[in-house]
């Protein structure tokens, strides 16, 4: 859970988990297990822009299916938001989804942060296996009970496909989620969403090393805009927690990692959220379950009824409805549209922290949060 790449479970601008995130358990931190993306727009020698082909969490393909760097180059993706895509049969209008993915990635990230804080349940890394454990299972019934799963039938996985692949990305989505939110025991909702803005930054800076993008003088812009807002976010905290900022900052890197590996490692792969989920779901539960008895032990499970299972299994669904929500938002609307409702998803969230978990914002926070959103925006905006 989370908390999409916003993450609580799912990424802030979740969202290309992925899946998961979703942003998430399936995005990214919390609240969202399925980051998205859109790729960057590579201009060939001739001037003419080129796309690429690309599917919902980013996974560039070939005609043949087969994988190819060049290809990645061409898929690179800056910022964790859901990516244009074509209508399918499931879209719903945008009127309706896109109101209810922003209320259900919102819910998963505050019902996360109630749960840790003011119920007083501080374990994470339970919190992230129990909603993964949920996901999987969920999934299989959903394949077994509906046409949602049907993308299954597209997918090839085979046994080298998925410990060369699927396997290392989990390891990193794992990372991210348990990172994500153990970062919520000590930092406000407000001040993550405010640090998840530097996401673009950071999956540019890595797609960079790998060779997968250049840095042209536009994106250095938008790097220092970006990173000049988080930094003036950070610097205006009032109540500033280094072990849950350092948290929060190794999540990012997770997550940027995962998306950058996504567009190396599943190339001709095409999975919506719900398909990703499938196959990451079990791998980043089992990871995360590992690290359970050296870290929490059994206090979860015995708190567990104290809590009581109505709370604890609507945390879990209101998470799982995140990345089912996210199946229908794909066709839904253009890239900057769902970018735009994804800074006023963050916008949501900042202001729902400051009235419900009394979480102050100074000024200067503000100002430099509205720089790093202007960043991302310029950037959807210059790169139609």
């Amino acid at each position: 859970m989370s908390s999409k790449k916003a993450s609580p479970l799912l990424p802030s601008h979740n969202t290309k988990s992925g899946p998961p995130s979703s942003r998430g358990s399936p995005g990214s931190s919390p609240g969202g297990y399925s980051p998205f993306g859109e790729p960057l727009k590579r201009t060939t020698s001739g001037g003419k822009k080129e796309d690429g082909n690309q599917d919902y969490f980013g996974n560039g393909h070939s005609e043949k299916g087969e994988f190819s760097l060049e290809h990645a180059k061409q898929n690179v993706e800056i910022t964790p938001n859901l990516p244009e895509q074509k209508p399918n049969k499931s879209t719903l209008s945008p009127t309706i989804i896109i109101p209810i993915w922003i209320a259900l990635s919102s819910a998963v990230i505050l019902y996360n942060k109630y749960l840790y804080s003011n119920l007083e349940y501080p374990y994470p890394i339970f919190i992230t296996s129990y909603h993964l454990g949920c996901a999987a299972l969920g999934t299989r019934v959903l394949r077994a009970t509906t046409n949602l799963m049907d993308g299954l039938d597209k997918i090839e996985m085979t046994r080298e496909l998925y410990t060369k692949s699927i396997l290392p990305i989990g390891v990193l989505f794992s990372g991210s989620l348990i990172l994500s939110n153990t970062a919520y025991l000590t930092l406000s909702v407000s001040f993550i969403q405010m640090l998840k803005a530097f996401t673009p930054v950071a999956i540019l800076l890595i797609s960079a090393i790998f060779k997968l993008q250049v840095l042209t003088s536009r994106l250095v812009l938008i790097v220092v805009l970006i990173s000049a807002g988080c930094a003036l976010a950070a610097y205006g905290e009032l109540h500033f927690q280094m072990f849950g900022f350092l948290c929060q900052v190794s999540a990012v890197a997770f997550e940027s990692s995962r998306l950058v590996m996504i567009q190396i490692l599943l190339q001709g792969l095409k999975m919506d959220p719900l398909c990703s989920l499938h196959y990451y779901a079990p791998v980043c539960a089992s990871i995360n379950a590992c690290f359970l008895p050296f870290t929490e032990g059994l206090a979860p499970f015995r708190e567990f009824m104290r809590i009581g299972p109505v709370i604890m299994f609507s945390n879990a669904a209101v998470a799982f409805g995140l990345n089912v929500a996210a199946v229908f938002l794909i066709g839904a609307a253009g890239g900057l549209v769902l970018t735009l409702a994804g800074v006023f998803k963050d916008i949501l969230l900042i202001s729902s922290s400051v009235l419900f978990f009394g979480s102050p914002i100074t000024g200067i926070q503000i100002f430099g949060y509205s720089l790093a959103l202007g960043g991302m925006v310029a950037y959807k905006t210059a790169s139609k």
